[in-house]
């Protein structure tokens, strides 16, 4: 491959991370003629089609590979510029981060108080279903997350974080109307909570507790896709779900939840990935969320 010119692979980082070309050309004091003019002409040195002219726009998969190149190439730099006493008008640090709404909601969000703010660290948080947000590090939307899944994406690292167990919990009032001694009949009717479309865990709880691969939880479902009103749910008898114990013990020791299989758990372990960068800011970011987890996960 042909050298990547640092003004065109900025051009294609600003492109995705504004959405258009138009909201690039003004991030960059440049013309949209000329943001356009920039990416045919890396498409054409690459021999390959980078973006997908969407709303908004999007990386290929070979665009993804250019996109994480940019943003470490911005990092370095910027890092580089600080270490030479050149750190005036960089404007602070941007680190977007991949997580799960249970963590964003329990215990990450202490850790990122604790990060050393000289210089300054802004973080974009993304919030993603821990057995997806690889996808975000694979396209360069982000460069670290907390994911549920082992395997480093292509250019990461990989660190254990612990293990978040969850209970499966519901009101009183809605465990006596819909939930009796047959456990594993009753969860399979009883109407359930789920976080959106990705949220597996109650299907598979259903399948944990009943041993039968093929089952899921009723198909009477309420979406609700925030942590704390996901929670809240459960708590106004809407259905029973899985939540985390550290959201659900309070609730519980408060008679607003109960557990309605006893000795009934799933248990999902948490990995922090982050690209091999060597960034003074992603390593101190890093070494808060180990020290958060820590203290937050089994």
């Amino acid at each position: 491959m042909d050298e990547l010119p640092a003004d065109q692979v900025r051009t294609l980082l600003a492109v995705i991370d504004e959405g258009t070309f138009d909201a690039a050309a003004a991030a960059l004091h440049v013309t949209p003629s000329a943001v356009s003019q920039r990416v045919k002409a890396l498409e054409q040195r690459t021999g390959r089609v980078l973006l997908m002219r969407t709303k908004p726009v999007r990386p290929t998969e070979s665009g993804e590979v250019v996109v994480r190149f940019a943003r470490q190439l911005v990092r370095l730099e910027r890092d580089a510029r600080a270490e030479l006493g050149m750190a005036e008008g960089l404007g602070p640090v941007r680190l977007p981060i991949a997580v799960n709404a249970d963590s964003l909601a329990t215990w990450l969000l202490p850790a990122l108080t604790g990060v050393p703010q000289d210089p300054p660290v802004c973080f974009e948080l993304h919030r993603e279903d821990e057995a997806h947000a690889t996808e975000l590090l694979r396209d360069g939307r982000v460069m670290a997350a907390v994911t549920s899944q082992p395997a480093p994406v292509a250019g990461c690292t990989v660190r254990t974080l612990g293990v978040v167990r969850y209970l499966p919990v519901a009101s009183p009032a809605f465990a006596a109307r819909h939930v009796g001694e047959a456990v594993e009949r009753d969860l399979r009717r009883a109407p359930v909570v789920v976080f959106d479309r990705l949220d597996l865990f109650q299907d598979e709880f259903v399948r944990l507790v009943t041993g039968d691969a093929g089952a899921r939880a009723s198909e009477v479902r309420h979406y609700v896709p925030t942590s704390e009103g996901f929670c809240d749910a459960v708590v106004a008898g809407l259905g029973w779900a899985m939540l985390p114990q550290a959201q659900a013990g309070p609730r519980v020791e408060a008679g607003e939840l109960v557990v309605i299989a006893p000795g009934r758990t799933l248990d999902v372990p948490l990995y922090w990935q982050q690209w091999k960068l060597d960034s003074p800011a992603l390593s101190m970011v890093a070494e808060a969320v180990a020290r958060a987890a820590a203290g937050a996960l089994g």
